[in-house]
């Protein structure tokens, strides 16, 4: 599964969710927490069961709901929105403020008990969250930590700059995490969704720190992502030639194989699927 871009849609905006899906992110992320007012988080809740519901959405995307971070309103949240549970499209769930593993594991029994045991995306972005990342990645309900830097930088009374020093630390130590565990790793968000520089500078950060996507709040940031994370043409035929030359090496019984002078191991033929998923993702790869 691919996650290269996450898009956040406000869960009281149905006009606005029913258009998601034509953004091109790989996620669709209809959310109920932070992007709804307490005000109008009964209203969300039907909104998007109303979507989801609809045998006429059934979009490419992965479709994930952000529930709230309290187990009564995780309840309410999953009450309303999996009401006829049969009939929703609903591909993941993410969960914000994760501290911990158990948090994970609560989410996880509460959609067991309602028979929709999808994935669970834990959204990293306190100080206990970091600290706990390890242990929150080895849950088997998650798919995917997302790190959060702006809750984060609240947290512990940090100020944000746009090289994200102040983050760092937590930001690699999800990533490493994450890879531990097998899981995928989603990074932070740019706030300023005009500043389209500032968004492809950072994405490349995210690329070379390892993160697997990048999230988004406005479908402007999708296609600058989704770029970022596209394989150029060099890239690709290295890739090609790798995995061409792994099939050959299988073929005859070897683990070590060589392309163009270079040996070629697991971690280099990982790289290389990589590559793969990305470029086919693009609509790149043969």
């Amino acid at each position: 599964m691919i996650r290269r871009s996450v898009m956040f849609t406000p869960g009281d905006r149905p006009e606005m969710l029913r258009k998601a899906p034509e953004a091109g992110a790989d996620v669709i992320v209809f959310d109920l927490e932070d992007a709804v007012a307490p005000a109008r988080k009964d209203e969300a809740r039907e909104a998007v069961r109303e979507v989801l519901t609809d045998p006429d959405f059934d979009p490419d995307p992965e479709v994930c709901v952000r529930v709230n971070a309290t187990p009564a309103a995780i309840a309410a949240d999953l009450d309303a929105v999996l009401a006829g549970s049969d009939a929703v499209r609903l591909d993941s769930v993410m969960l914000p403020k994760v501290g911990r593993d158990d948090d994970v594991r609560h989410l996880a029994d509460e959609l067991e008990a309602r028979d929709a045991a999808v994935p669970v995306l834990a959204l990293i972005e306190s100080a206990r969250g970091v600290l706990d990342a390890p242990a929150i990645a080895a849950e088997p309900a998650t798919d995917a930590l997302v790190f959060g830097a702006e809750d984060l930088s609240a947290d512990v009374g940090a100020t944000r700059t746009p090289e994200g020093t102040e983050v760092l630390y937590a930001r690699e130590r999800v990533v490493v995490a994450a890879a531990a565990h097998g899981c995928d790793a989603i990074d932070t968000l740019v706030t300023d969704f005009g500043d389209e520089e500032q968004l492809r500078e950072d994405t490349e950060r995210s690329i070379q720190l390892g993160y697997d996507g990048k999230l988004a709040i406005h479908p402007a940031q999708v296609g600058p992502i989704n770029s970022a994370y596209t394989p150029d043409e060099d890239e690709i035929e290295w890739a090609e030639a790798v995995l061409a030359a792994k099939r050959e090496a299988d073929a005859e019984g070897r683990g070590v194989f060589e392309v163009d002078g270079e040996m070629i191991d697991a971690p280099l033929i990982a790289q290389a699927e990589r590559i793969r998923d990305r470029a086919a993702a693009a609509g790149e790869w043969e």
